[in-house]
């Protein structure tokens, strides 16, 4: 393909009728327009669609192994420069390594530093961008610098150098997917400069032809059939993603790239049925025979990974399935260790699974007081065979017999913690029907409340809902005098993410202010905002305390149905936490609002308001909801809590699901 370079045209500011300078291992799309003086490096892929003028502020600078993707527009003012790297004046100047995606405007003068990522429609203007800084989606950067190392989110407008000193710093999951963006497109500039060489696509048209079409499909049948052994485990996953609203995605890999982590991504699976998600798990595995595949959950508007889960690994005859759960998201199951130090339920299960994905086994343990103030002590790291490790395993738990015992799944590759599981706790144990005694993890919540400043069922899944997504926890309390002017005092601020840890620091502050209000705080730390606050303990007249419980007392609990519908059990159509969640934002002053979407609009997040809400007492509120649900029964609805003095949403709850 003939690439389109044109010299720059005769203007009243320039005469220089300047042309191109454009490396040999740069890819330029004959589709895209380079025009004027404009010097593409090494190794740089311009997709089609874009257009590079140099007519009006010149010149411009695109550093080595950078990508200009589909519709970018790059151009300039006739005044206004910024220095490039090199020292001299630049239009535009754009480093090495970086990422401008998709329809994104980058208007001179502009510098955008090395191992940028500039997300789609996103545009900057009369800006700086710092060294290994992202933009994502539909973003304005405008007369400010942003220092090197931010990440700017989706729909930012940052217009003054304030707002731009405040933007959190780039995390580690953030550059991979940078660097992820960089390798796909270095691949794409190969084969497009293959595709144009015919000694480079001759054998392998030739190998194409003379592949057997029906061997392929035994391998993919046979794919196929192994993928049919996913077990329950998998299915159980995809449905908690899928109710969470995360999206799910797969990546690949052979075995070369497995060993050095460079997965490749497969395509975003967009169904919202678990049937079809499953269907497309199965595709993406027999697209993939004799490779590793994995499932990928992903928190859209967090923009991070809540779930990497192998369910394919080559060369054992079957697809497997592993609990490969990212470290934000905590595995707190059922206890499973018997008073004489025997192992029930799935922990052997659980061992086996972390041994064959090459986890190493930990082992912490704690007695009553250093589980409250959870100062673990570290006891062994267990090796061997999965049945030596069992018996280790039972060991320990018979010497720390009176001891919380948990064990831990480390990854030794990147350092950190995939599982944490209580495997033992001292006293408080049941039946599990065979004859052995187990615990169950927090089972005085599950009764509602405990004698002494224990949490409720409904908290504790508030806590575990609110570090799944990644916020802070944090806590305030108020006796009766500061309760009624809203004079909040703090607690002890919770840095842990670690559920265990957070329930612990929160029980101890309810057990130091007893007979005073307590509040839960969900903090969403990128933001510098809060995203819950609920009244978790509250004293009553007499001075004894009275906790949040997780039943409503005047409603009662109901399901959605398959076919969209709302089953009532009896007269409310809002469940008890529903009801809770009005309750606690009525408590402290806010405006209740409702929002509603179909399918095919929830998918693209384009929710429609119901009738506003402009009663702030609760039955009035209740029956406006109920009026909603009836209203747009098969489509989902979500509450919303408004602080109408600072306009702005404090929380967002989805209470109906089709």
């Amino acid at each position: 393909m003939v690439v389109r370079k044109t010299a720059a045209p005769p203007t009243p500011w320039s005469r220089s009728l300047a042309e191109p300078k454009i490396d040999e291992s740069a890819y330029v799309h004959s589709f895209s327009l380079v025009l004027g003086d404009v010097k593409v490096g090494s190794g740089v892929l311009i997709a089609p669609g874009t257009s590079i003028r140099a007519d009006e502020g010149t010149p411009f600078h695109i550093g080595n192994g950078t990508n200009i993707q589909d519709g970018v527009v790059i151009h300039g003012l006739e005044q206004g420069r910024c220095q490039g790297d090199d020292g001299q004046d630049y239009s535009v100047w754009i480093g090495k390594e970086t990422c401008i995606t998709h329809m994104a405007l980058i208007h001179g003068p502009a510098y955008v530093g090395d191992n940028c990522f500039v997300g789609f429609r996103s545009t900057v203007f009369n800006a700086k961008l710092g060294h290994g800084c992202i933009v994502m989606m539909h973003a304005l950067i405008q007369d400010v610098e942003i220092p090197p190392g931010k990440y700017i989110p989706s729909g930012a407008v940052i217009t003054n150098q304030q707002q731009a000193d405040r933007l959190p710093d780039v995390t580690d999951a953030d550059r991979g997917f940078a660097s992820h963006v960089v390798e796909i497109n270095e691949a794409l500039r190969a084969g497009y400069q293959c595709a144009k060489d015919t000694a480079c696509i001759a054998p392998i048209r030739n190998e194409l032809n003379s592949s057997n079409p029906r061997q392929n499909g035994t391998n993919y049948i046979n794919s196929m059939d192994s993928m049919n052994s996913l077990q329950v485990e998998i299915k159980q996953q995809v449905r908690n993603l899928l109710q969470s609203g995360y999206k799910i995605s797969t990546e690949h890999a052979n075995k070369r790239r497995f060993k050095t982590s460079s997965w490749l991504s497969g395509p975003s699976i967009i169904g919202s049925r678990e049937d079809q998600v499953m269907a497309e798990l199965q595709r993406a595995a027999g697209e993939h025979p004799g490779e590793y595949v994995r499932l990928l959950g992903i928190d859209p508007k967090g923009k991070r990974r809540v779930l990497e889960m192998i369910i394919q690994r080559p060369g054992d005859g079957e697809v497997q399935s592993f609990n490969g759960l990212s470290a934000p998201t905590v595995n707190y199951s059922s206890v499973a260790a018997s008073n004489n130090g025997s192992l029930n339920g799935g922990i052997p299960e659980q061992v086996s699974n972390l041994l064959a994905q090459g986890y190493k086994i930990g082992i912490e343990h704690a007695n009553k007081r250093r589980f409250k103030t959870s100062s673990w002590l570290s006891g062994p790291v267990l090796q061997g065979q999965n049945s030596q490790v069992l018996r280790d395993l039972e060991g320990i738990l018979a010497e720390y017999s009176g001891e919380y015992v948990r064990l831990l799944g480390i990854d030794p590759k990147s350092k950190r913690r995939v599982l944490e599981q209580v495997i033992q706790r001292p006293g408080e144990s049941q039946s599990l029907g065979n004859g052995s005694t187990t615990t169950s993890n927090y089972s005085s919540y599950n009764q509602g409340n405990t004698a002494q400043g224990g949490l409720s069922a409904e908290t504790v899944q508030q806590v575990r809902s609110l570090l799944s997504q990644g916020y802070k926890i944090g806590t305030e309390h108020a006796n009766k005098r500061r309760f009624k002017t809203s004079s909040w005092q703090s607690c002890s601020p919770i840095d842990s993410n670690r559920e265990s840890e957070v329930i612990a620091a929160l029980e101890a502050c309810l057990q130091e202010h007893q007979g005073e209000y307590v509040r839960l705080l969900g903090i969403d730390s990128k933001a510098k905002r809060r995203v819950l606050e609920k009244i978790i303990q509250r004293p009553s007249d007499n001075g004894t305390v009275i906790q949040e419980r997780a039943t409503a007392t005047s409603y009662t609990a109901t399901v959605p149905s398959n076919n969209g519908s709302v089953g009532v059990e009896t007269s409310s159509s809002l469940s008890s936490d529903a009801v809770q969640q009005v309750r606690s934002l009525l408590s402290q002053g806010y405006k209740i609002g409702t929002e509603h979407a179909n399918k095919r609009r929830f998918k693209t997040s384009s929710w429609q308001s119901c009738s506003p809400i402009e009663s702030n007492r609760e039955s009035d509120v209740i029956a406006a909801l109920e009026a909603c649900l009836q209203e747009h029964q098969g489509e989902y609805v979500r509450l919303i809590g408004i602080d109408s003095k600072a306009k702005r949403r404090v929380s967002e709850t989805i209470i109906q699901r089709p």
